[in-house]
């Protein structure tokens, strides 16, 4: 989806501008895209076709190979000893519960480039004519989010139609 291109992007201009030399808030977003690939993929299997039901189980089959734990980690995935109800059940509640996470590591992720500072490639000094963010951006932003809402409610209050199925 446009969403995992943007990832790889954001990947890659890290690689790029050798972001990764800040290992802490590298790993935070390693860590960032497990969760985000998790979400996705517990999302693929809650259709409950023959194509989700049969990645669910091959994918979760691969944990197996973990030395020790494995068997014992997919038997607690799966709710059982072969993929079932209880493993929809759970992959829904991994579907709900996970984004809420990813939010939290996201903050963490942005809180460590804070401290650190972004990759600056060029080398130059950016300090001189920076706008503060609150009051200008803040206030940017909530007028346009007021905008977005007051369009979406006029939308789903005037003409209902237009937002459902054709």
């Amino acid at each position: 989806s446009f969403f995992f291109i943007c990832i790889y992007f954001h990947i890659g201009r890290g690689m790029y501008y050798g972001s990764f030399m800040f290992k802490e808030t590298w790993n935070i977003g390693v860590i960032l895209l497990f969760l985000v690939m998790a979400t996705a993929f517990v999302g693929y299997v809650l259709p409950w076709g023959q194509m989700s039901f049969w990645g669910a189980t091959v994918i979760t089959n691969l944990l197996s190979a973990a030395p020790y734990i494995g068997t014992s980690l997919v038997q607690w995935i799966w709710g059982g000893f072969s993929v079932d109800n209880a493993t929809l059940t759970r992959f829904f509640t991994f579907h709900f519960i996970l984004p809420f996470i990813i939010a939290g590591v996201s903050m963490l992720h942005l809180l460590f480039l804070h401290q650190t500072g972004s990759s600056n490639p060029t080398g130059l000094n950016s300090n001189p004519d920076k706008v503060p963010f609150h009051t200008y951006f803040s206030y940017k932003d909530a007028l346009g989010f007021i905008i977005l809402l007051a369009a979406l409610t006029l939308l789903s209050s005037f003409t209902p139609n237009l937002l459902g199925d054709p």
